[in-house]
């Protein structure tokens, strides 16, 4: 069930900062209920809803890692080339016999080790003669075989309950003899864009609208981490029928999100709407773009208000969005893992405040990656998310950049 309380956030004072934000979605939300048990083939990008211990060992017996022969330690070769005669053939998916001491068995990549032996001599690295083989000297016993049980060993945890399920661990599912697993349900997202000026795509407009852009982009954002996006359309700057059509969303679904009309302005309704059906705590961040953002419960179900810049709303959804649909989807946590670049560009800020520069990227002639600031900073401006490849993340503590500078960037693939 979702644990979300008036007091979660702090209203009004010290901005909060974007680490604090993250850490209190993370332990304020928990899983929804609902677990559905599928095949591993639509498995991919859902999340395990319990822990998978291995019920067998991988590999399932010991085999050899490349073309070869194999023999018993105990008849290496230790000072001087040593010929011995090759006494069997064992090929992958073939049954191997125990191994006839003082001899070597022709054995190839997958092949099961014979019972008996327990290293494996490279083909490239022995000479033939007829039917024996020359060994070299130097090897070491239990070279070039995978024990079984080498890469998990049956009993331990092979994946986690929580993991957001990707090719890798479907492949390691099936090597462990699994056809199916238990993952959570998708979450249901309940989406709206708010505002008087915005019309859909293919309607007619006046002169002073707009067409809606954010609510296309959130559903892409949110059919990205496996929600079930349920598009309500626009709300219009009316605070009763934003009211009703909010608690009525809320019931059932499980998360409100909204793009506009949470800043202070008089024709910002979103806040006044949420507080007259839940419990709206305005949560302003120490985040450029993106500050305003409206996080609260309407009937139980967590509400989500981000900014109605297209830039701040795409930002803000990384930072807050993302981290409450995992917590709702009952999977853990994942950091975004920021890539060092050369900064071309030079840029002042805030000290305090975290900023996201949008910047694109290029390889220098010295191997070196790049990032070239985009030519204007607006947060309405989609072009700049659409022409660059990912955000600069400057921390609270920096206060400017200058060309040549070592800073990070976060790739917009790694936001989802």
């Amino acid at each position: 069930m979702v644990q979300l309380s008036n007091d979660c956030f702090a209203f009004g004072g010290k901005l909060m900062s974007v680490d604090e934000g993250v850490a209190l979605i993370s332990a304020r939300l928990s899983a929804v209920e609902g677990v559905e048990h599928l095949p591993l083939s639509n498995c991919d990008n859902r999340i395990l809803a319990d822990n998978l211990f291995a019920p067998v060992p991988l590999p399932l017996f010991a085999n050899s890692a490349v073309d070869g022969y194999a023999l018993r330690g105990a008849d290496l070769p230790v000072d001087a080339p040593k010929s011995v005669i090759v006494s069997a053939r064992v090929q992958a998916g073939s049954v191997a016999e125990p191994i006839v001491p003082n001899t070597a068995v022709r054995i190839f990549t997958g092949a099961p080790m014979p019972p008996g032996a327990d290293t494996v001599f490279m083909q490239e690295d022995v000479e033939l003669d007829g039917e024996r083989v020359i060994l070299p000297a130097g090897l070491k016993p239990g070279a070039n075989m995978r024990p079984a049980g080498e890469d998990v060993a049956k009993g331990a945890l092979a994946l986690a309950g929580g993991t957001r399920l990707r090719p890798q661990h479907i492949a390691l599912a099936a090597a462990l003899g699994q056809t199916h697993l238990s993952v959570r349900r998708p979450i249901r997202v309940a989406i709206f864009s708010t505002g008087n000026e915005l019309v859909a795509p293919g309607e007619a407009h006046h002169a002073a609208q707009l067409f809606d852009s954010n609510r296309f982009m959130l559903a892409a954002m949110l059919k990205r981490l496996n929600c079930e996006v349920i598009d309500l359309g626009i709300l219009r700057d009316a605070r009763a029928p934003l009211a009703d059509a909010l608690q009525s969303a809320a019931r059932d679904h499980d998360l409100v999100l909204t793009s506009g009309g949470v800043s202070a302005g008089e024709e910002d309704h979103v806040r006044a709407g949420v507080e007259s059906v839940g419990s709206l705590v305005l949560w302003s961040m120490a985040i450029k773009p993106g500050r305003p953002v409206a996080m609260g419960v309407i009937e139980g179900t967590p509400f989500i208000g981000l900014p109605g810049n297209p830039v701040a709303s795409f930002v803000t959804f990384a930072y807050v969005v993302r981290p409450a649909i995992l917590a709702l989807a009952g999977a853990h946590q994942e950091p975004f893992f920021a890539l060092p670049v050369t900064a071309n560009f030079a840029y002042r800020k805030k000290k305090g405040r975290r900023e996201y520069v949008r910047v694109s990227l290029s390889h220098l002639a010295d191997g070196q990656v790049e990032a070239t600031k985009f030519p204007r900073e607006g947060a309405g401006l989609l072009s700049s998310l659409a022409s660059t490849d990912g955000l600069v993340e400057l921390s609270e503590e920096v206060e400017q950049v200058t060309p040549g500078d070592r800073v990070n960037v976060l790739p917009y693939a790694s936001l989802l």
